[in-house]
């Protein structure tokens, strides 16, 4: 297993990191079975975890707690995300304010069952909250020794400026970390983000690098499309995969040509999705988020595989450089809301 520096942070990471969305309600639900992915993915040498207090409602969470109990913990890198609303209609329990900040860290640090968490990261962008008063009351769980740095996901690269202006203003912490979609078919992130990221000396972990389902190689032409495996995943994402929308038609054409790539070089579709992403020079981490010791196999089959410069021009032939197949999946939504039709129309 390769590792890298987290960004400026002095930590070295696991160019895989082991996302837990999948564990609990929305994924596996059976904890022992969740705890030997975990141990499996340890024991193969990934050394960084990703979670979020909103994975299945603090399941995710307390999953983990169990997994690293009993001397794990020490040399487990953990990084959990805040702010996505938590499981109930309580307005003030989500966002990044200093109130729901200091209410939010103490949850997840009790059902990890750990007194730190070494990366905190805000889940997503919160427009009703000023970034001063985010960075200085993350700055004080630093200082606290709560924990030991911090990040986001799905911010700009506006943003992310402007958030380190004001920490350099007013004397705050640096974010150092940004986490993002990036794949081979959700590629916009390399036009700006990635760069500034880089420029700043910032880690970068990209998520959904199987763009959610669609690079593991069961969506080809001729193969009948399912859909996720997880029922919760049906439910809440309903339209995802329906071959009869324009957006996963580009989708599944795109996904079969680089299917075939994939065949031609002796690979699976997954060893090379995970590649392209752990190739970037701006990534630090791919996450990974299996669902079962299957899916975990199949990622860690990724590891060591670098892909040649005449793969990667393939590649951009079939999704050009900072191209994405459909604009929804760069999740600007939730980071830039102004490029809705309604924000950008009226």
């Amino acid at each position: 297993m390769e590792y890298r520096p987290l960004g400026r942070t002095g930590v070295s990471v696991s160019q895989l990191c082991l996302g837990a969305m999948m564990f609990g309600a929305f994924g596996n639900s059976d904890h022992d079975e969740s705890v030997q992915i975990i141990h499996k993915a340890l024991d193969a040498g990934i050394n960084f975890i990703d979670t979020a207090d909103g994975y299945s409602a603090g399941e995710s969470e307390e999953i983990l707690g169990k997994a690293l109990a009993g001397g794990r913990r020490e040399n487990t890198v953990l990084a959990v995300k805040f702010g996505v609303p938590f499981g109930d209609d309580d307005p003030n329990h989500r966002g990044a304010s200093r109130r729901w900040i200091t209410e939010a860290v103490e949850g997840s640090l009790r059902r990890l069952q750990t007194d730190w968490i070494d990366l905190y990261q805000v889940g997503v962008p919160d427009a009703a909250t000023d970034i001063d008063e985010t960075l200085a009351a993350l700055s004080d769980l630093v200082t606290a020794g709560k924990i030991r740095s911090f990040g986001t996901s799905k911010l700009p690269a506006s943003e992310i400026v402007e958030a380190r202006w004001t920490a350099e203003r007013r004397g705050h912490g640096l974010i150092r970390s940004e986490q993002s979609p990036y794949n081979m078919l959700t590629r916009a992130a390399e036009y700006d983000l990635l760069p500034t990221c880089r420029r700043y000396g910032m880690g970068v972990m990209a998520y959904s690098p199987l763009a959610g389902g669609w690079l593991t190689g069961k969506y080809r032409k001729g193969h009948e499309i399912s859909g996720p495996g997880s029922p919760a995943r049906q439910r809440r994402f309903p339209a995802l995969y329906d071959a009869a929308l324009p957006a996963n038609a580009a989708k599944l054409d795109a996904a079969d040509a680089l299917g075939a790539l994939a065949d031609e070089a002796g690979l699976t579709l997954v060893q090379l999705a995970v590649a392209f992403v752990v190739r970037h020079p701006a990534v630090t981490s791919a996450i990974i988020g299996p669902r079962t010791m299957d899916h975990l196999a199949g990622y860690l089959a990724a590891d060591g595989v670098d892909l040649p410069a005449e793969v990667l021009d393939r590649i951009d032939a079939i999704v050009p450089p900072a191209a994405t197949i459909n604009v929804a999946d760069n999740m600007w939504s939730l980071g830039t809301p102004a490029l809705s039709a309604a924000n950008r129309r009226r």
